[in-house]
């Protein structure tokens, strides 16, 4: 298969008509950083949404920052505000700690600014590359590769890639895929994921791709 530009710009506009026919929304941190578009909600919205569920993340996020929107207001939180804020997100309590550590550290060590490089963001508590890439992306507009478990599945089961973790399959896409498709490629494959190609028993008959997808590892669809 040749995964040159005009390939990948035919997927990606086949997706987002197919998304758009079911009148979809963007994922949750998508709609947190087109309403408060800074590096530092796209980061705790982000640490918010792992393992837990977009409406959630989204109900979450704006309920912790109509109290606290930057380092210097959250630190004046208790934790307990905080989590209550944030509740029932996954590991909420956890997730509470992390964002008072975050945002000590931004205060004490980049003058209460996020940082825009992978290195530093990764060395913040709490922050895996998903959540550091994302933050390039959405927070800075910095070319990255961000991979969730709808990325991964997807990238793999159409044949993309052969990858068996997340952060391998990071390498490996930005080994076939041209840069300008990097920051688009999490924002549409989340959505797609959740509403076409599902984790267990997809929407095939509802995908564009259906015949030329390989559906490697799929033994259920519809």
């Amino acid at each position: 298969m040749n995964f040159d530009e005009a390939y990948f710009d035919r997927i990606f506009a086949l997706f987002q008509e197919a998304l758009k026919k079911k009148k979809r929304n963007l994922p949750s941190v998508s709609l947190i950083a087109l309403k408060m578009n800074t590096p530092y909600t796209v980061l705790i919205s982000t640490l918010i949404s792992l393992r837990t569920k977009d409406d959630v993340t989204l109900a979450a996020s704006e309920r912790l920052f109509s109290l606290a929107d930057n380092p210097e207001k959250m630190l004046s939180l208790s934790d307990e505000e905080i989590e209550k804020a944030i509740y029932p997100a996954g590991f909420y309590k956890r997730k509470a700690q992390n964002i008072k550590e975050i945002s000590k550290t931004l205060i004490e060590k980049y003058d209460g600014k996020v940082p825009s490089t992978q290195e530093e963001l990764l060395a913040l508590p709490g922050v895996g590359i998903k959540t550091a890439n994302l933050t390039l992306n959405l927070g800075f507009n910095i070319d990255a590769i961000c991979v969730d478990c709808h990325v991964h599945q997807i990238a793999n089961r159409i044949g993309w890639i052969d990858t068996k973790t997340p952060e391998e399959s990071v390498d490996a896409l930005e080994s076939i895929m041209p840069r300008r498709f990097w920051i688009p490629l999490n924002e549409l494959l989340v959505a797609y994921g959740q509403n076409v190609c599902l984790s267990i028993s997809p929407l095939c008959s509802e995908c564009p791709i259906c015949k030329e997808c390989p559906k490697k590892g799929l033994k259920y669809s519809r």
